[in-house]
Order: structure tokens, then sequence, then C-alpha cells
């Protein structure tokens, strides 16, 4: 496996993104990762009273659905303008400007850490993942989603064979750690162990992406993504139109009536820090 970047301007270059995204995202994809929300708090352990740090929280789905159930979350964001959002759909719930990487909270002060999709948007997850080790009780558990690998996440693969076939995948962008890297189930379990958890454990989830249109799929990461969108922001005009074209081809052939329907999936990683 290639070693893990820990560039300054690919922190930057996500952060930035997802200052211009932040607004775009709940529409893009929020029916979509909100679909792991349950099984991510089960992964957790997060029941009644229990103390939740939900890292890279967005708009701050999983903080409400954790105090819906009792607990006692904070959600933190390196983008200031999610935690705007968090707090403005949350207004009850407490939100902060975080670094995953580096999180300013004690030791043993949770008993539960999330991370929905956050990891993939990391310049260094491993160091991510022993800070969650770190602020956790002995026996708290820490769980995290990913995508599933493009050809078992159909929106994803539609849209990244078009480019590579159609642009340039090799595009300036700041270096950074593998997409999919945590889509594999053994890098899972073996990042896990390397950070210091006991008993990983992985499982996938199938999702549904339901749109309101084959367009909306190009939209979705055009608007709502980050490296996504930056690749095909650097596609030249007439190569941007045939993407464009073929996603929409490819999208509307999961159309269901009026919506299109993508298979899609997401794997979720837990694992317990040790007694």
């Amino acid at each position: 496996m290639a070693p893990e970047t820990t560039t300054d301007s690919f922190h930057d270059f996500e952060r930035a993104g997802w200052e211009r995204a932040a607004e775009y995202y709940s529409d893009a994809f929020g029916s979509l990762t909100e679909q792991t929300v349950g099984p991510l708090l089960k992964a957790a352990g997060v029941t009644s009273g229990a103390r939740v740090l939900d890292v890279a929280t967005g708009p701050g789905s999983v903080a409400a659905a954790a105090a819906a159930l009792g607990a006692r979350p904070v959600g933190i964001d390196f983008s200031p303008q999610m935690v705007a959002l968090a707090r403005e759909q949350h207004p009850s719930l407490v939100f902060e400007e975080g670094d995953a990487e580096e999180l300013e909270f004690a030791d043993a002060r949770f008993d539960s850490v999330t991370i929905n999709f956050g990891v993939l948007h990391l310049a260094r997850p491993d160091a991510a993942l022993a800070e969650a080790r770190r602020v956790l009780v002995p026996g708290g558990r820490c769980a995290f989603t990913v995508w599933a690998k493009p050809e078992i996440s159909v929106g994803f693969g539609i849209v990244l064979r078009a480019i590579e076939r159609l642009g340039r995948m090799d595009v300036p962008l700041p270096e950074g750690p593998p997409f999919f890297r945590f889509s594999d189930s053994d890098e899972s379990l073996r990042s896990m162990l390397a950070a210091g958890f006991v008993d990983p454990r992985v499982e996938q989830i199938p999702l549904v992406w339901k749109l309101p249109s084959a367009s909306a799929l190009y939209d979705a990461f055009a608007n709502g993504a980050v490296r996504t969108a930056a690749l095909l922001r650097a596609q030249n005009e007439d190569a941007l139109v045939d993407i464009h074209t073929t996603i929409v081809e490819e999208a509307s052939a999961y159309r269901h009536g009026e919506i299109v329907e993508l298979p899609m999936a997401a794997v979720l990683t837990s694992a317990a820090k040790p007694l």
C-alpha cells in the first residue's frame, strides 16, 4: 500500500473545499450519508447517557441522532461553514471547530467516537484514529464509515469512469491518501490494530441513493464533493460536456419512475480501546 501522505497542502485543500461545498452537501449527499447513522451509532456503542465525540460532524446529523438516543454528543469539524450549518440546524447541541488529527480534548473524555465518512478527507487518517483512541475511556468504541469501492458504489463508478475515459485524471491536485484506502476491509482492520484498538470489525452496509434526476448525480459531485469536484473543474470545456452527457446517460439506466435509484454501499469499521 502507498505510504500515507501528510502534506499541509492536502489538509488546506480539503478544508477549503468543504468551505465551498458546505451549502450543497445536504442536498447532494445528505439523504445518502444519513442511511449509515443508525449502524454507525450502534457499532460505536452509543447509548443513553454516553459521551459521544462526532468527528467531521458536517451538518451534525450523527450528533443529532446520538442526542435523540439520550447521549451527550459534541460535534467537531475543521470547516467553519460546516460548524455554522450544524449549529443552525441543531441549535441545542454543541458543535466546535476542531482538527481530527489533533483533538483538543483530554484523555479518556468520551465513551464513543464516531466518524461518518470523515476519514476520507484527512491528510493523516492514522493520526486521527490514534487521537480517537486517546480520548476514549478504556472499553470505549470508535466507529467510522467510508464508501465501498466504485464497482460496488455505482454512483462513484459512473462518475469516475466518465472522467477517466473522456477527460484526464493527472490534474494538479494536492497529493493525499488514496480515497478508497479504507474500502479494503483488511486495510481497515490493520489500521485499527495499528492505532491501538482491539476487536476490530468490518461490515458492508448496502445503500440506495435516490436522486430527483440523472443530472443530479453530476451536480452532487460537482457541487457537494471536494476531490471529485476539483477533478471536474480541471477538465477542459469539451471534455466536461462529454463527461456530463455520459454521466446522465449511465445514471438514467437506474431510473424508476421519476426517481433515479443508484445502488451504493458503505464500509463500516469499529473497534474498542483496550480495558
